[in-house]
């Protein structure tokens, strides 16, 4: 991980143009929509299908998924803990800035450790902060494996892989739990739809 000082001698730079001003702009209002689970549980099948769902009611969403974010952003980090924790704290950064414009972020990412997610919920003003947490067996996630993760964590050759050789700690207060149903897991579209009507029931689709 690269070494991280702290700035001196800096000042907020505010500006005519704010956060109020961008939502009614929009006709809606900033949020962070976080979605947490294991590998293979469907959390960027559900961003994706949600941002979708935004769009066609004319709201406009941005997705963050931890995966492309290491394409670019975090290329430099790897997944020890530390590394782990600088990722996410990135991201809840970014996200931050993005619900800070107005727009309805939705960051998807495996966000194994507690402590990590409730700093990046912290970071928002006013609780603008929704952890859908992706309930799914690992079982399930396993016998998806569309990246091969899982096998290879299996034979040893991925090391500190969440749910297998690394914990992955549940949220305790989520504001919404995806899971299955008698044994069968809601569409994707079921999901989004869940998540959709939360946003709407809130207050965060008007302004």
């Amino acid at each position: 991980m690269s070494s991280l000082n702290n700035s001196t001698n800096i000042f907020w730079q505010e500006c005519p143009v704010g956060k109020v001003e961008r939502q009614k702009l929009l006709n809606q209002k900033g949020c962070v929509v976080w979605i947490t689970g294991l590998s293979g549980s469907g959390k960027s099948t559900l961003a994706c299908t949600v941002s979708r769902e935004l769009h066609s009611k004319g709201k406009l969403s941005y997705v963050l998924d931890g995966d492309n974010l290491r394409h670019g952003l975090n290329k430099d980090l790897g997944f020890k803990p530390e590394d782990r924790t600088e990722n996410i704290r990135r991201v809840g950064e970014v996200a931050k800035l993005f619900a800070d414009s107005g727009l309805i972020c939705i960051a998807s990412l495996i966000s194994p450790y507690r402590k990590d997610r409730d700093a990046c919920r912290a970071m928002l003003p006013d609780s603008n902060f929704i952890e859908v947490f992706m309930n799914m067996p690992l079982e399930l996630c396993e016998s998806r494996d569309a990246k091969g993760l899982y096998k290879l964590a299996r034979a040893g050759k991925i090391k500190g892989f969440t749910g297998i050789d690394d914990p992955y700690e549940p949220p305790l207060n989520c504001e919404i739990k995806l899971q299955q149903e008698n044994g069968v897991c809601p569409t994707p579209s079921a999901m989004a739809g869940q998540v959709v009507s939360y946003l709407e029931d809130q207050g965060y689709l008007q302004c």
